[in-house]
């Protein structure tokens, strides 16, 4: 019975000190002031919406454009051929820089 109860104040003793350990780390933190806080919240909210409408739009294009390839479309197929050479010579170029 007395280990059960040395086991017990050692987990408790072990919750205290956990808790005085994260406070004495969250009072070394530095919190951004009302004013930054939101002019980072809105930096996030421009990045994250304008990341949404370029997605939807590569969306919107290449479904066309796999649409017109499907199809037989000489525009559609023209315009992959030209990427497909766009995206090969980049890849080549971003290769050679590094």
């Amino acid at each position: 019975m007395a280990k059960a109860q040395t086991k017990e104040r050692k987990r408790e003793w072990g919750v205290v000190r956990y808790l005085r350990e994260t406070r004495a780390e969250l009072s070394k933190v530095h919190w951004p002031s009302q004013e930054e806080a939101r002019n980072l919240t809105i930096l996030v909210l421009v990045v994250t919406i304008g990341m949404a409408a370029l997605l939807g739009l590569l969306d919107f294009f290449f479904s066309w454009e796999l649409a017109g390839v499907i199809d037989g479309q000489a525009v559609q197929l023209m315009i992959a051929v030209v990427l497909v050479v766009i995206i090969g010579a980049g890849m080549t170029w971003i290769a050679r820089q590094e």
